[in-house]
């Protein structure tokens, strides 16, 4: 067991110096490349064969999901029609450890001929890709995790990492933020907590038992019970004065002041939102003002 812990050990640390060694060769290139893909009225299309690929794909996807339109084209596909999805507006991003991969070699003709800008991310700056290109990332590593040293693996954890930093630089450099990560994931938990609204969450109308400053106690332990909610907003005429809790009834009982008026133990002091608010920014408020325990009462036409 001391041996698997000790190879998996090994692994992690190849792995994560190959990634830090990328901060020391990061230089005018990088932001060349960002200002490329910024600049760029198209979309970034990522090629990339075998494991290189594989990560392509992820770096694809990556882009895409915040703010920068991308997708993933197999170069081996690419020379056999799917070039028509290329147009002279993207900017291809090329992925090969070597440089040399062939099917990529065989995309450069084209690239060249229809202008279409082209970011190389190879292991070998002098290689046919990295010359061809506009701009090089150099993505080397000293060496492979696997004891054989040919195996991808500190290969594809860089190029990832480097994939990673470009897609970070891009979205601040579009000031990308919660609400626009949350429009492209409306099927994920930020999606929906971003997009839920405190109006459709909220009791409104006549789900929304109301009572006044005189009501006592004890009538307010029917309304919560009857109800089967926590606070209810107090209302004099039509005027919101108040909020009481289950929590104030709690300490009334306690205290043996169940029979004293609710404008004795409500709360004056509210923290309102408006319906069209996000239930994030609601909490938000919340935790602003350290209350960690409200009803929902909802809104008072």
């Amino acid at each position: 067991m001391d041996n698997i812990l000790g190879i998996a050990k090994r692994v992690l640390k190849i792995e994560a110096d190959a990634v830090l060694a990328l901060i020391e060769r990061l230089n005018s290139n990088f932001e060349k490349a960002v200002e490329i893909i910024y600049r760029s009225k198209g979309r970034v299309v990522v090629t990339g064969m075998g494991k290189s690929g594989l990560v392509g794909k992820k770096i694809a996807a990556t882009l895409a999901s915040t703010g920068t339109p991308a997708f993933f084209l197999h170069p081996a596909e690419a020379s056999h029609g799917d070039l028509g999805m290329v147009t002279s507006n993207d900017v291809i991003i090329a992925i090969s450890n070597s440089g040399e991969t062939e099917e990529l070699a065989g995309l450069i003709p084209f690239l060249k001929r229809f202008n279409v800008s082209l970011i190389s991310m190879t292991g070998s700056p002098n290689s046919t890709l990295s010359k061809a290109a506009d701009v090089n990332l150099d993505i080397s590593i000293k060496e492979e995790a696997c004891p054989l040293g040919i195996v991808p693996t500190a290969s594809t954890a860089a190029t990832m990492a480097m994939g990673d930093a470009l897609a970070v630089a891009l979205l601040t450099k579009r000031g990308f933020n919660e609400e626009d990560f949350a429009f492209f994931h409306p099927g994920g938990s930020l999606g929906k907590k971003l997009f839920i609204k405190v109006g459709d969450l909220m009791h409104t109308g006549d789900a929304l038992p109301v009572i006044s400053p005189d009501t006592s106690m004890t009538e307010l332990k029917e309304v919560l019970r009857v109800n089967r909610i926590s606070g209810v907003p107090v209302l004099d005429g039509e005027q919101l004065v108040g909020v009481i809790s289950i929590e104030d009834l709690i300490k009334a009982l306690v205290e043996g002041d169940i029979q004293a008026p609710v404008r004795k133990r409500m709360t004056t002091r509210m923290i309102t939102v408006r319906d069209n608010e996000s239930v994030v920014e609601a909490v938000k408020k919340l935790v602003a003002e350290k209350i960690d325990a409200y009803g929902s009462v909802g809104k008072v036409k």
